[in-house]
């Protein structure tokens, strides 16, 4: 795995366009809208149970623990070295005034499309909150470039991403102990409610200048240690209610593409995390993965039942584990999943085109 983060950091480094002495990104700013798979510190400035700013998190990451739920790099940290960008995206907390010129990472640990979500473990901030720290942003912009005009301009050339959607499943409709959503809902119904906001804040970033927008399909949550170890009978069969529920919102999110490239100057792509992760899940050996069902960190069955705990000593074979902790994967499996949604190694990884294209258009 070190020999793949020195590769990762080299396809970085290198100039896409030969014929420029220095290598600038591919795009000028990078914005990202999601949960604690990209968390990358705005949960440390909140009162709130979903904070991973200890070790041993961050255990192999340079800068040691900073909000990052995993042990090192998240994908949208491998997303933005391949983009060419010469740091990480900083968290929107930490972030004002001409810096916000390169984007900033809103992502919010236990957050969720549906506001209640995740509020079982304190504060976060749900995607309406994100949306409008964005429209905060868009206005520092339109301060800071002199008009609206040049900023829209700016914003146009731009990538975001959007993944939202694993905590309403998680923290919400598959959580009957603190949420009344799973006998209220049908899946179809609860996926279609889903939607319906998460158009409705795409619609609000497409309306403060979001062109060229990704949107990351939930993952297998059904194959994660936490829910191995709550509801599969051999602790390594996916559940299979879960993971069915979630394709239903994936299939939706896939509309959501086509409905939003027909307004003008749009140009939004579906990154299938499902798809891509159940590869991984399926060709582990083939990717150096020995553990497929337990985190590296963690206490009880499939160390799923209680997350990664403070200074908790961790597996010492953390690049064969896909999962790091009970919920979140290993930098090893998070660098495979930004490697494939920039550049895809199947058709059936995107729709319709990768993030290298849309960043290229």
């Amino acid at each position: 795995m070190e020999a793949m983060r020195r590769l990762l950091w080299l396809a970085a480094a290198a100039c896409w366009a030969a014929a420029v002495a220095r290598c600038d990104p591919q795009v000028p700013c990078y914005f990202i809208f999601g949960d604690s798979l990209v968390d990358n510190g705005n949960n440390n400035y909140i009162v709130s149970l979903a904070r991973a700013n200890y070790p041993p998190y961050g255990i192999d990451f340079a800068g040691g623990p900073s909000g990052r739920f995993t042990n090192g790099l998240t994908t949208v940290d491998v997303i933005a070295q391949l983009l060419g960008f010469d740091d990480f995206i900083p968290p929107f907390a930490a972030t004002s005034g001409d810096q916000l010129l390169g984007g900033a990472n809103f992502a919010s640990a236990a957050a969720g499309i549906r506001a209640e979500t995740g509020q079982q473990l304190g504060g976060r901030i749900p995607f309406a909150g994100q949306v409008q720290n964005y429209q905060t942003a868009v206005a520092t912009l339109v301060s800071v470039l002199g008009d609206q005009d040049t900023a829209s301009d700016h914003l146009s050339r731009c990538i975001f991403s959007v993944g939202m959607g694993s905590n309403d499943y998680l923290n919400n409709y598959f959580m009957p102990a603190f949420y009344n959503t799973g006998s209220r809902f049908t899946p179809e119904q609860f996926a279609d409610a889903l939607i319906a906001d998460y158009r409705r804040y795409l619609q609000v970033l497409y309306n403060y200048g979001a062109r060229k927008v990704v949107m990351i399909g939930v993952g297998q949550v059904g194959c994660s240690p936490n829910e191995l170890a709550r509801y599969s009978a051999d602790g390594a069969t996916c559940v299979g209610r879960i993971d069915g529920a979630i394709q239903m919102f994936n299939r939706r999110l896939v509309g959501l593409v086509d409905e939003f490239n027909a307004l003008p100057g749009a140009h939004f792509t579906f990154i299938n995390a499902y798809n891509i992760f159940a590869d991984i899940l399926a060709n582990a050996a083939s990717y150096g993965f020995t553990v497929t069902n337990a985190g590296c960190c963690g206490v009880g069955r499939n160390n799923g039942q209680v997350t990664c705990l403070p200074y908790q000593a961790p597996c010492a074979n953390r690049d064969q584990h896909i999962f790091w902790d009970a919920f979140h994967p290993s930098e090893a499996a998070n660098i495979i999943v930004g490697r494939r949604s920039y550049r895809a190694k199947s058709p059936n990884d995107v729709y319709p085109m990768d993030i290298s294209t849309l960043a290229s258009i």
